[in-house]
């Protein structure tokens, strides 16, 4: 019996004991495909054909040639699970939705989640009831306040964190308090603490802040004494923050990040070997791309040039992407730039056919309210340049989330520091500005923790602003002067606006996990 005739009859047995049958000229096809291989390869290869074949639900038992061809492409493509992407834009409207369970002490997917932009009333105290439960969970076993038992342990300091309804229960000054709860004013001038089981005025008079940016509606640590039902603030923290190796016991395998997948491919070996063998692999983050204006569009070409004998990974162009409003014919405007931004990019072959162009809207875009998250512009709008650039243009929400192999990014197109400084109830005396924003936004869990008088949220979406667990990068793209920050190996960026900048962007390379900064020279040559 020849090699190839042993391997038909290893072929066929396999497909026997799954109940098909194979016909001959699609068991010598395969045959010949695995001739190759050696016995352990060709044995978990039958065993993915047989798993694909198993999903497509066919009709009847026989199986012909083309069932197998189809079969072994999608299974043989990169040596990929059949859930496993390299690349995947993750739009809003499609982050799962998870719930903290108390009983397992661990997240578990909310199967009943729908896309209901206007939900009840109750699920405006409960996007703020879930993002509470976050923030106690990760407090509570953070080293300061977990009760340990063992000796070791006994002689440093445990703090012990209260809940509102047992200050309010003592009739008795109460000092050493401790409480996370939400900072609001429910009174207009007058500063509350509230939390699920009740609300305490604050008396601030004394506080000290910690660094962070703190604003109405974010959750803090308030230290202090509570005397005749207000509770007097000696000290004001954001709650301590958490790696993503700490989070990650308390989700499993479950896939927080969004996709196809099912599980976690934070963890996929055939991935990670891709993002590693990619070193000169890269994302281009630009920010302000005014697509009506000449000298953007003339450094975009020198951009493109660039890039073209070397194409990255994806270009991820966020808005405005006009340079001034356009009143009712905004729409009209933005169509017939994309079109040319299409007609300058068809011309760089390479990268037409090796990049993706991401775009994010910006809150000038066409045509949503200022209310996060915000879907993608209109297909009326981008009908064109999909149609001649195909799959190679990706139009997404805003905020967005980007899978690259085993690595998270989340990107906002949103003027942060300002709205954050604007209604922060203290002002840092000291420190930089980037480093308290990177601080607070990731002590909070969420891109926007602001009220939403300052900024609306769909309180139904509001898990697509999370960033719990953390990510490997973080963009937010901002008026502010670009910065590169770093805190607890989660990495915040600004790219900066492009026009304002004098043409700079941001790079980030996967493999290394790394930031550049990159500028276009003022000569166009």
């Amino acid at each position: 019996m020849t090699e190839l005739q042993q391997i038909r009859l290893e072929i066929n047995n396999a497909f026997k004991l799954s109940g098909f049958t194979i016909r001959r000229e699609a068991s010598t096809f395969l045959a010949e495909q695995l001739s190759t291989s050696s016995q352990q390869e060709r044995k978990k290869l039958i065993d993915k054909l047989l798993a694909h074949i198993l999903h497509q639900c066919l009709s009847h038992p026989v199986l012909e040639k083309h069932h197998l061809e189809v079969a072994f492409r999608e299974c043989s493509s990169s040596g990929l699970e059949e859930s496993e992407t390299v690349l995947n834009v993750i739009d809003a409207f499609s982050v799962p939705k998870l719930n903290y369970d108390n009983d397992r002490k661990k997240f578990v997917k909310d199967v009943n989640a729908s896309n209901n932009l206007y939900p009840e009333p109750k699920w405006k105290a409960q996007y703020l009831n879930d993002r509470y439960t976050m923030i106690w969970q990760r407090t509570i076993r953070n080293k300061l306040f977990a009760k340990e038992t063992l000796p070791s342990m006994e002689s440093e300091n445990r703090f012990q964190l209260r809940k509102i309804e047992v200050l309010q229960s003592s009739s008795s000054r109460v000092d050493n308090v401790i409480v996370l709860g939400l900072l609001t004013q429910l009174t207009e001038g007058k500063y509350y603490l509230e939390d699920p089981t009740g609300s305490v005025p604050l008396d601030m008079t004394q506080t000290r802040y910690h660094s962070g940016l703190f604003t109405e509606s974010s959750f803090v640590l308030a230290e202090g004494y509570y005397d005749d039902k207000v509770l007097n603030v000696m000290g004001l923290v954001l709650p301590p923050s958490e790696s993503r190796a700490i989070s990650l016991p308390f989700f499993g395998s479950l896939n927080t990040f969004g996709g196809k997948s099912k599980t976690l491919l934070k963890n996929s070996q055939n991935l990670l070997k891709i993002e590693q063998d990619n070193e000169d692999g890269m994302i281009v983050f630009i920010s302000d791309v005014w697509f009506d204006n000449l000298k953007v569009i003339s450094k975009l070409k020198a951009l493109f040039a660039g890039y073209n004998d070397f194409p990255p990974i994806a270009i991820v162009f966020m808005g405005e992407f006009l340079s001034c409003p356009y009143g009712y014919e905004h729409s009209t405007q933005l169509k017939a730039a994309l079109i040319n931004l299409c007609d300058i990019i068809i011309p760089f072959t390479k990268l037409r056919q090796s990049c993706k162009f991401i775009f994010v809207p910006g809150r000038g875009d066409p045509i949503a309210p200022n209310i996060l998250p915000r879907p993608a512009i209109p297909n009326s709008v981008t009908k064109e340049i999909r149609d001649k650039l195909g799959e190679s243009v990706i139009f997404t929400t805003n905020p967005c989330r980007i899978q690259y192999c085993t690595q998270e990014l989340v990107i906002i197109r949103q003027d942060l520091v300002t709205k954050m400084c604007r209604n922060s109830i203290h002002f840092p005396d000291t420190g930089d500005i980037p480093d308290h924003l990177t601080k607070t936004l990731l002590s909070q869990c969420t891109l926007s923790p602001l009220s939403l008088g300052v900024q609306p949220v769909f309180w139904k979406h509001a898990d697509a602003l999370s960033l719990y667990p953390m990510p490997d990068l973080v963009v937010v793209a901002d008026h502010f002067q670009p910065y590169t920050r770093s805190y607890q190996n989660c990495q915040v960026i600004n790219p900066g606006s492009f026009p304002r900048t004098e043409f700079s962007f941001k790079v980030y390379v996967p493999a290394s996990r790394t930031v550049e900064d990159s500028q276009i020279p003022n000569d166009d040559t």
